[in-house]
């Protein structure tokens, strides 16, 4: 039985890290509304940061659909609604 090939998560810089990190730290105390690009999802993640959980690498956002608990590390992009 052979694997099916997934691919990998692109690999960023610590440079591209702390810029999204720096951006979803300012929206979390803006409480500012933001649109997320996630790895793996073809769909955006639109909402508002509840949480930003250190330990599990997370960040809380709730979302129209309820809580939407986001991995970091698979946070490809942050931007803001244009609406």
């Amino acid at each position: 039985m052979a694997k099916t090939k997934v691919p990998k998560r692109p690999t960023r810089d610590e440079f591209v890290l702390e810029e999204l990190g720096n951006q979803l730290s300012e929206a979390y105390q803006e409480k500012s509304i933001i649109v997320l690009t996630v790895w793996g999802c073809e769909e955006t993640v639109k909402g508002l940061i509840t949480k930003m959980d250190s330990r599990t690498g997370k960040v809380h956002m709730e979302t129209a659909e309820g809580t939407n608990k986001v991995p970091f590390m698979d946070i490809m992009r942050v931007d803001y609604p244009r609406d």
